[in-house]
């Protein structure tokens, strides 16, 4: 009796934009990420709306970088919960099989998923742009004037900054696989961890000397800035190294050697 076998080798695989549509369907799909978004946009709006309202009772002096520097603090805590959950999903959920049977290529599946972190981060940047935008022209027709100092220099500071933060928070949750865990240490990271080097570089000499090097939130401000000095570029480049390099690949790593259930 001949042995039934079923032979794959024509099938074409899939295409990469394929599996990038996939994912950004998945990443509304389910309630948590629909409201994730939503809260997103809620939260920008809520916050340069508050900026708008006191900086006019008060009659304090507001530029357009104001109203987008209101959205970059607070959207940089919530892109890396975006980043997590654009990962982390399959496993929590349990679909990772499913994703994994339909499309063995792993590799190909983690950067779908990268991608589609970039893209919502873009799409968040542009949200933020064009709210601090209206912001600022009512905060010009309530006072009678208007600054609109707001560069391409800061906005592609904003921009990559803000890619980093999504990225950050995405090389967690591949490094933990696991959507609650990834979010308290990222809190710890952007909360604890700052505090200790500050409490660290007050106290100890040479840890003062150090810090720059290892304190990658601080080492961002040559991003800002757009340093001329390329010890901040040096810093950024050692401090991004081990707090966004080495957790990354060892997260990649794990997830292509990770046992499916």
């Amino acid at each position: 009796m001949t042995a039934m076998t079923l032979d794959l080798s024509g099938t074409e695989p899939t295409p990469f934009g394929r599996l990038l549509r996939v994912e950004l369907r998945k990443s509304y799909d389910t309630r948590a990420g629909r409201w994730l978004l939503i809260s997103i946009g809620l939260l920008v709006l809520a916050a340069e709306t508050i900026a708008l309202a006191v900086t006019t009772v008060q009659d304090e002096a507001m530029q357009f970088g104001d109203f987008v520097g209101t959205a970059a603090f607070l959207t940089s805590f919530l892109l890396p919960v975006l980043g997590i959950m654009v990962l982390t999903t399959e496993w929590t959920q349990r679909t990772a099989m499913v994703t994994f049977a339909l499309e063995p290529r792993r590799p190909l599946v983690i950067a779908a998923k990268a991608m589609v972190g970039v893209v919502l981060t873009l799409a968040t940047v542009v949200v933020s742009t064009v709210i601090g935008a209206v912001c600022n022209a009512l905060y010009g027709a309530i006072e009678g004037h208007v600054d609109w100092t707001f560069g391409w220099s800061d906005f592609a500071a904003f921009t990559i900054t803000q890619v980093l933060a999504m990225l950050g928070g995405f090389a967690l949750a591949a490094l933990l696989l696991n959507t609650p865990a990834a979010i308290v240490v990222f809190f710890v990271y952007k909360w604890v961890l700052p505090g200790l080097f500050e409490v660290g570089a007050q106290l100890i000499g040479w840890f003062g000397d150090l810090r720059p090097w290892i304190d990658f939130q601080m080492a961002q401000n040559a991003i800002w800035d757009w340093s001329h000095s390329a010890g901040d570029w040096g810093e950024l480049v050692v401090s991004g190294f081990l707090w966004l390099g080495v957790p990354l690949v060892w997260g990649i790593w794990r997830v292509l050697r990770a046992e499916v259930k």
